[in-house]
C-alpha cells in the first residue's frame, strides 16, 4: 500500500536537513518537480558504512523505500505488488541515495557522473520486467542530474530483500 505516492510526486525530507528534489532538479539547470514526502534518517554509528569514498569515487549502501521508519513497499513484485508499485519504491530508493549524497557532499552539483547502479527486486516466480522497474530509479537520477545521471545498471530478481522490501538499490 503507497498512500500518497504516483510516480511523479516525491520531495526529500532529511533529519535536521530538508531538501526538495525540486531543488536538486534546479542545481542542473531542470525544472521539472516531483511532489510529496520522503524521510531519510541521519545514519548512526554501525559496523558498516551508508557511504564510502574511494579514489575520489562515493558509494552509496543498499536503500529501500523506507519514509520515516516505515518500508512502503513491501511484497513479492508480482504477487503482492504491482510493476507501478515496485517503480514508486525504486524511485523512493534512488531518492534516498541522492538525498545521502547530498547531505554529504553539500550539493548535488560537485556529482561529475553517475557510475553504476544496481536494483534488486523481489520478484514472484514468473515476474520478469525487473529492468522495467529498473527503469524508474534510473529516470530518478536522469531528473536530477541531468547528463550527469547516465549510468550503467545491473537489474536482478531475488527472493528475498531486508525488511521485506520489494526493491533496493545501490549507487
Amino acid at each position: 500500500n503507497i498512500p500518497f505516492a504516483t510516480a511523479n510526486t516525491i520531495i526529500l525530507v532529511l533529519s535536521s536537513v530538508t531538501c526538495q528534489l525540486g531543488v536538486f532538479a534546479a542545481e542542473r539547470g531542470q525544472v521539472r518537480r516531483l511532489g510529496s514526502w520522503l524521510q531519510v534518517s541521519k545514519w548512526g554509528l554501525r559496523e558498516w558504512y551508508v557511504l564510502t569514498y574511494v579514489m575520489g569515487a562515493v558509494f552509496v549502501s543498499g536503500q529501500v523505500p523506507r519514509v520515516g521508519t516505515t518500508v512502503m513497499v513491501v511484497g513479492e513484485v508480482g504477487r503482492d505488488v504491482s510493476l507501478a508499485q515496485a517503480q514508486v519504491g525504486a524511485q523512493i530508493c534512488a531518492m534516498r541515495a541522492l538525498a545521502l549524497l547530498k547531505t554529504s557532499i553539500g550539493s548535488l552539483s560537485h556529482i561529475e557522473q553517475a557510475l553504476r547502479m544496481t536494483v534488486y527486486t523481489r520478484s514472484s516466480a514468473d515476474f520478469t520486467q525487473q529492468s522495467e522497474v529498473a527503469d524508474a530509479a534510473s529516470q530518478v537520477l536522469h531528473d536530477v542530474l541531468g547528463a550527469a545521471g547516465k549510468h550503467t545498471r545491473t537489474s536482478v530478481g531475488v527472493a528475498q530483500l531486508p525488511k521485506g522490501a520489494a526493491v533496493e538499490l545501490d549507487l
